[in-house]
């Protein structure tokens, strides 16, 4: 899974990079930020995993990660005329909207508004979005025109429903396509049809009342929308949290009234908006957490291992994380009658610790 970070000059993007990631990509107030990308992974944090890893002892425990890319941060009417390619890769967009208060970091447009530069970064991508629409239409009537292919046929009615959304500052994402469609325009990877996480970066006095955020900025449309889901951080108070030890760091959360370091929050976030579960395969050589779609049948989980193990699936052996660990063994899961023999059709649920049987 790929998130790129967006957002405006001085919202904390780069400093929230770090806390994600582990990095230390120099962050400058008043710089302008440098053309190439920062590229980082973070471990999806999961205590399943570590109290399985526990019980097997294996030799290695390999957690789901999270890809972040990071790209220099976008002005006012330049989403239209910059290149935004990495972007165009990547599963999800999380913005990064400015809610801090700093005066010697001056906001562009002057005072601090999550909300209209919600409005204004979503206008942004929907101006570069329709861009491409437009060219593509031009070229699909040109084709057809020249040499009927039924492909382009296919594709002209989705690609004009596209652009007439975009005209009317609709996202991509808030239609309803189908399968078959998401696939036709896949290849020009609007930045509107991505998933947009938006993350509120909070001034440091604010964290106490994070919880109403939402209310706080009149964000409740946004929270709405489909394909959304926001997410409030205050990226000055996580970079402390970051350079304390683990004991010392549990006891700032506490006084804080935080439950979990905003890392962990904005990474199962973004897998509740992507729509991803977790299942585990165990043994004495791994342990490890393998992130699926939501409604994924266990040939297709198991694909997500190898693509052997999809192509020659015979079973896969089931039996949930809480059952596991109530009966203490894989041995003793079977004997109880836990562990399950599931076909072709079986749904993998969030938790399920699987083996696959296949052969090819």
């Amino acid at each position: 899974m790929k998130i790129g970070l967006l957002g405006f000059s001085k919202v904390g993007k780069t400093t929230l990079f770090n806390i994600l990631t582990g990095a230390h990509v120099a962050v400058e107030k008043y710089a302008s930020g440098k053309a190439e990308p920062n590229v980082g992974v973070a471990k999806v944090p999961e205590p399943r995993l570590d109290r399985l890893s526990t019980m097997f002892k294996p030799k290695k425990t390999t957690h789901a990660h999270v890809d972040f890319l990071d790209i220099v941060g976008l002005q006012k009417g330049e989403a239209k005329s910059i290149d935004l390619k990495e972007m165009r890769n990547v599963d999800a967009i999380a913005h990064v909207v400015r809610a801090f208060r700093d005066d010697s970091i001056p906001h562009s447009e002057g005072s601090i508004d999550p909300r209209r530069d919600i409005g204004t970064m979503e206008t942004e991508l929907i101006l570069a979005d329709l861009d491409v629409a437009q060219r593509r239409l031009e070229r699909l009537e040109l084709n057809i025109k020249k040499a009927k292919n039924k492909d382009d046929e296919l594709e002209l009615p989705v690609v004009r429903r596209c652009l007439e959304a975009l005209e009317r500052e609709t996202p991509i994402r808030e239609l309803d396509l189908s399968d078959d469609d998401l696939k036709k325009i896949r290849g020009f990877a609007f930045l509107t049809a991505r998933p947009m996480l938006l993350i509120v970066n909070l001034d440091e006095a604010d964290v106490r009342t994070m919880a109403g955020f939402v209310e706080g900025f009149g964000l409740q449309s946004f929270a709405a929308r489909r394909q959304m889901a926001l997410c409030a951080i205050s990226a000055k108070v996580e970079e402390e949290i970051a350079s304390l030890d683990a004991a010392d760091a549990r006891a700032f959360l506490d006084d804080l009234g935080l439950h979990e370091q905003a890392k962990d929050r904005l990474i199962r976030a973004a897998f509740g908006l992507l729509g991803l579960i977790q299942f585990f395969t165990v043994g004495e050589d791994e342990c490890r957490a393998w992130p699926v779609r939501r409604g994924a049948t266990a040939p297709r989980a198991a694909g997500a291992i190898h693509s052997d193990f999809e192509k020659g699936f015979i079973r896969a052996e089931v039996v949930s994380y809480d059952d596991l660990v109530a009966t203490g063994s894989i041995a003793a899961a079977r004997e109880k009658a836990r562990l399950r023999s599931e076909g072709k059709t079986y749904v993998v649920q969030d938790g399920d610790v699987i083996n696959f049987r296949f052969n090819v």
